[in-house]
């Protein structure tokens, strides 16, 4: 039961070329960005992994994380609701010169095809994008006078998460809105990995506080002082 990495980098280890990661985070809240930035230390070293599609948010900012990965061209296909957030500029520059997909999914949406994967339930129905370009091909229906699109669950060969704190099986808290995205995606990813402000022994939390259990957690490590990606993007820092 210990799923203790001892490293980011070993943590990142086994991520291939071609693989579809989830990267929580809303905006900079509950980022991973040392994992992020562990996974392009390996690609510069190593030239893999390459051909990722990334499932988040939005597209990155500035240049460190997500942002970071667009521009060293790790980024095959990105699935967002924000492409164009404040300071996008990789992902707007690879997409214009079109070495970058974009699937773009409302919020809402994002959300529940994560959820719906994590709880097995394949697809659903949603309100949301009908009569729009982000509707065309999929099938609709009428309940109750009001038309509906039907959307698919979405799912990840890698989640990786960031939480405030975590024991050895893998049971996670999370830190204020660092609660976003992170215990959605943990549910729905073949393999989970989250790093942790705190790490300790099972039984250090208490068990009404777990919010992610480990049974959805497969490796975690930890980083003891995170970096906050607004605080680097505003300092100009490129990774």
């Amino acid at each position: 039961m210990n799923k203790v990495s001892s490293s980011v980098a070993d943590a990142v280890a086994a991520i291939p070329d071609g693989a579809q990661i989830m990267i929580g985070g809303f905006g900079g809240s509950g980022a991973p960005v040392e994992l992020i930035h562990a996974l392009i230390d390996r690609f510069r070293a190593t030239g893999s992994p390459k051909a990722i599609t990334i499932i988040n948010n939005n597209a990155g900012n500035g240049g460190i994380g997500i942002a970071a990965m667009i521009r060293a061209g790790m980024v095959r296909k990105i699935i967002c609701s924000f492409p164009r957030s404040s300071n996008a500029e990789a992902f707007n520059e690879k997409y214009l010169a079109g070495e970058i997909e974009l699937e773009l999914v409302p919020q809402g949406t994002l959300a529940e095809r994560i959820r719906a994967a994590g709880a097995g339930i394949p697809a659903f129905y949603t309100p949301t994008s009908f009569g729009t370009e982000l509707a065309e091909g999929k099938p609709t229906e009428e309940f109750d006078g009001k038309m509906y699109v039907r959307e698919r669950w979405l799912k990840a060969d890698f989640a990786l998460i960031k939480g405030q704190k975590g024991d050895h099986a893998g049971n996670l808290t999370y830190r204020l809105a660092g609660r976003n995205f992170n215990p959605l995606m943990a549910m729905a990813a073949d393999t989970t990995i989250a790093q942790v402000a705190e790490l300790g022994e099972p039984g250090t939390i208490d068990p009404e506080h777990v919010v992610t259990p480990g049974i959805f957690v497969d490796m975690v490590v930890e980083v003891p002082a995170p970096e906050q990606e607004e605080v680097l993007v505003r300092k100009g820092v490129i990774y």
